[in-house]
């Protein structure tokens, strides 16, 4: 296959890798060319190109077989959002209704931030998705016209809505933690709904390989955890103390989209059938203690989606 990986970052980059040790032939699109030298030692095909200017994708070959959009605005306001995001798909959809041969799937990597709820529901992708934060309501937009284009011009969109991503050199809550900077807030009731980086890599890949076209598939692992059950396990994993607790600021987590929900991923294992290397928290976090341990270093950068 030849497949196209729009945004070669935290997720983009080695999915590539993984892609290619498979044996596809892979494209990597990035709005910078700093990192060419890098996709080209891994086998990567660099394709120099910014999804929000629609010159620059008018160049570039149309005819791949698989198409990832996992482009990430790095943070932003819901302009910056609207640009990267919903304009950028706009882009993307007429770009590549273009080509000579159209492809089998398109996957968007959305964000489980589109959901609203508050109250511990547990939410799946028939949900209502009214998210409190513009930046949200902007991913929500996007998802609509992709699912507009997948219906009305047979477009093979498939959109993953993805928890709180952590692996390697990442993990916010970890980082924070180490800092000595976490707090649990009210009771620690409020759930937590995370994936590994390698499960998303390879919901991902099995969303080209077997997801339909129009459809929505909630990529998070199997047990959404409440933030003191989180923190208690992790205190044991590591010797340590718990956080302190904090009131919860109400305003405060509104500003910022801080919802309470438990997202299902039942749908996603049943039928896309992924099997997950880390199915909760804890296989996930214990990989990723010791390969800090093993580089003699606790301190890791932050970035949660």
């Amino acid at each position: 296959m030849r497949a196209l990986i729009v945004g070669c970052g935290y997720v983009g980059l080695p999915l590539a890798h993984e892609l290619f040790k498979q044996g596809h032939q892979v494209f990597g699109m990035r709005r910078s060319s700093s990192a060419d030298e890098e996709l080209k030692a891994a086998g990567i095909v660099p394709l120099p190109a910014d999804i929000t200017k629609p010159e620059s994708l008018a160049r570039l070959p149309r005819d791949f077989d698989w198409v990832v959009n996992c482009a990430a605005s790095g943070g932003g306001d819901a302009e910056a959002y609207l640009q990267l995001y919903l304009q950028g798909t706009r882009n993307l959809i007429e770009w590549l209704a273009l080509g000579s041969a159209g492809a089998s799937r398109i996957v968007y990597t959305s964000s489980t931030g589109v959901y609203g709820q508050n109250d511990g529901s547990v939410v799946d992708e028939t949900s209502p998705t009214e998210p409190p934060v513009e930046t949200a309501k902007v991913l929500v937009e996007t998802e609509k016209v992709l699912l507009a284009a997948a219906r009305d011009n047979n477009f093979p969109a498939v959109v993953l809505r993805v928890a709180g991503i952590y692996g390697p050199n990442r993990g916010y809550l970890l980082k924070q933690y180490l800092k000595n900077e976490a707090r649990i807030e009210g009771g620690g009731g409020r759930f937590l709904n995370m994936i590994h980086r390698d499960d998303l890599i390879g919901v991902i890949i099995a969303a080209l390989r077997s997801g339909r076209a129009g459809e929505i598939y909630n990529a998070v692992d199997d047990e959404p955890v409440s933030q003191l059950r989180f923190f208690q396990w992790l205190a044991g994993k590591l010797g340590r103390e718990l956080p302190p607790t904090a009131p919860e600021d109400a305003e405060a987590n509104r500003k910022r989209g801080v919802t309470n929900k438990r997202v299902s991923n039942r749908k996603l294992k049943m039928d896309l059938g992924y099997q997950f290397k880390y199915p909760t928290f804890r296989e996930g976090y214990t990989v990723e203690v010791q390969r800090l341990k093993e580089a003699g270093s606790l301190n890791i950068e932050s970035g949660p989606r």
